[in-house]
């Protein structure tokens, strides 16, 4: 298998209340999406929004809980940049699981929760440099 990763779907109990949540924060729908499912085109990948029950019956998976053990993370260019991120997200409904800070290890982020409960960090990372189209390497570009 290669080393990426393409598309990042969540399941979510609400496709219409979480559709608005993420163009609430500015994010662009891609166009000629199936109507089960609302497509985000990132960089490198892509954020897909799809039912939960659905795909619980494609998958034959079974989800418990309100969300599996993961977080998001989506990087900025400043410690500035974060915090509009994370009040643009609670202004779209987001619950903020905890303020932007400083960090043990020297960056500036914080934690929110979408509509579902999934789990995202903003932070801004000193060491690792965003690259021209706001690519995120370990270590930088």
């Amino acid at each position: 298998m290669k080393q990426n990763v393409h598309l990042i779907t969540l399941g979510v109990a609400d496709l219409d209340v979480s559709a608005h949540f993420y163009e609430a924060l500015g994010w662009q729908r891609a166009e000629n999406c199936p109507p089960e499912l609302v497509a985000f085109n990132l960089p490198t990948a892509v954020l897909g929004l799809y039912p939960r029950s659905k795909l619980e019956e494609d998958t034959g998976f079974t989800f418990s809980g309100s969300s599996a053990a993961i977080m998001l993370s989506c990087n900025q260019s400043s410690r500035d940049e974060v915090d509009v991120v994370m009040q643009a997200a609670k202004a779209a409904g987001a619950r903020i699981v905890q303020p932007a800070h400083d960090v043990f290890w020297g960056g500036y982020g914080g934690y929110f929760a979408d509509p579902d409960g999934h789990l995202w960090e903003v932070a801004f990372n000193p060491f690792s440099k965003l690259g021209p189209r706001d690519e995120f390497q370990w270590g930088g570009f």
